[in-house]
């Protein structure tokens, strides 16, 4: 995919962004939270409210290696560019590579080492399992020797 690198005076505002569905645009504005979704995806949201916000940008899990920090991105103004999509009644663009971005995000740091992106953010070591759960097993008993006692000798008749 080719990023276009643009300029904060040839971006529009996120305000007007869904007037730019299906066009390849620099969207600006202050990106209010970033919110891990579910399966990974991560949003960067300009209103405080989402759900009534006419714009959104979407870093699905795969693509957050080759964008960065997003959480870095908090209370920053930045320039987006891309296809500018139609998702929910709502204008979004799908952040897939550090060079979309411009202002003051251009230069947010790569994901920490062990950044694991399906458990939203905590940090992993490499595979965890929790370990098992210890079984009880009844002890088995011990097969008990066998005693040989003899009987005690008779006295010898006469």
């Amino acid at each position: 995919m080719s990023a276009v690198c643009c300029f904060a005076a040839d971006c529009v505002s996120f305000t007007e962004a869904s007037n730019n569905i299906g066009k390849h645009r620099c969207v600006t504005g202050k990106v209010w939270d970033v919110k891990d979704g579910n399966n990974g995806v991560t949003f960067l949201d300009f209103c405080a409210d989402y759900r009534v916000c006419p714009f959104t940008v979407v870093v699905f899990p795969g693509n957050l290696k080759d964008v960065g920090d997003v959480r870095e991105l908090k209370g920053k103004t930045v320039q987006i560019s891309g296809e500018v999509k139609s998702y929910d009644d709502r204008a979004e663009i799908v952040l897939s590579d550090y060079k979309q971005l411009s202002g003051e995000g251009a230069h947010i740091p790569p994901l920490p080492k062990g950044y694991d992106v399906e458990k939203k953010g905590h940090f992993s070591a490499g595979k965890f399992k929790p370990p098992k759960a210890k079984r009880r097993h009844a002890k088995r008993q011990k097969r008990g020797v066998d005693v040989f006692q003899p009987e005690p000798a008779s006295e010898p008749e006469d």
